[in-house]
């Protein structure tokens, strides 16, 4: 299942019609309950009130429900910002709002987090289960931030990919510490600390690079 090396920030996700989002409101149920592997299509139907050639007619198969799942709780929430108009907006408002997106849209958001502990739990035992979350969420997620970077050079950034990477897996391994890790109740760090740092870090490159220069 390869991603379009193609992809382009402002291809939306497809909308997601009532049908579908009342299958997806079941579908969570049954995979948080029972995991992956042991969720079945006949659960999904009854969870969701649907028949499972309702499913199969939306989704295709299991994978292709949980595919769009992921998409719904994560990249779905960034749409608005990831638009041509916004691919203008100064690079720090930018930047602020795609973490301040993550951070309450997705971050916020009990199933997102309840979804990334059963990928984690499963994924050595269900390797395919945690490829696909990286296929769909996290190699798209970067692609559409350094294409980003790369539109950008006054930012001096010499390799987007990677402050890409950086800059999202920031903000990642802030929310497994803080709300996984019980972080905030051992070695809390304020959100507004973090983006602050975070944005700094990145806005340094063209101010080291105007030095330079």
């Amino acid at each position: 299942m390869p991603i379009n090396p193609t992809f382009q920030l402002e291809n939306p996700l497809p909308a997601i019609a009532p049908k579908q989002e009342q299958i997806l409101q079941g579908a969570i149920q049954v995979f948080l309950k029972e995991g992956y592997a042991r969720t079945s299509m006949d659960r999904v139907s009854a969870a969701a009130g649907v028949s499972k050639q309702t499913i199969y007619s939306h989704f295709q198969d299991k994978e292709g429900l949980f595919k769009a799942l992921i998409e719904r709780l994560t990249l779905a929430c960034f749409q608005s910002i990831f638009c041509k108009e916004k691919l203008h907006d100064e690079p720090a408002i930018f930047l602020r709002q795609i973490a301040e997106i993550y951070l309450t849209e997705v971050a916020d958001n009990s199933d997102y987090l309840a979804l990334l502990r059963l990928i984690i739990t499963e994924s050595q035992n269900f390797p395919e289960l945690a490829k696909l979350y990286t296929q769909t969420v996290v190699l798209r997620g970067r692609q559409m931030l350094s294409q980003y970077f790369a539109s950008h050079p006054e930012l001096g950034i010499n390799d987007p990919e990677a402050m890409a990477h950086i800059f999202f897996g920031s903000l990642v391994s802030y929310v497994i510490s803080q709300e996984m890790l019980y972080g905030k109740e051992l070695t809390f760090l304020s959100r507004d600390r973090l983006l602050d740092s975070l944005i700094n870090a990145v806005m340094s490159q063209s101010l080291n690079t105007l030095a330079q220069g």
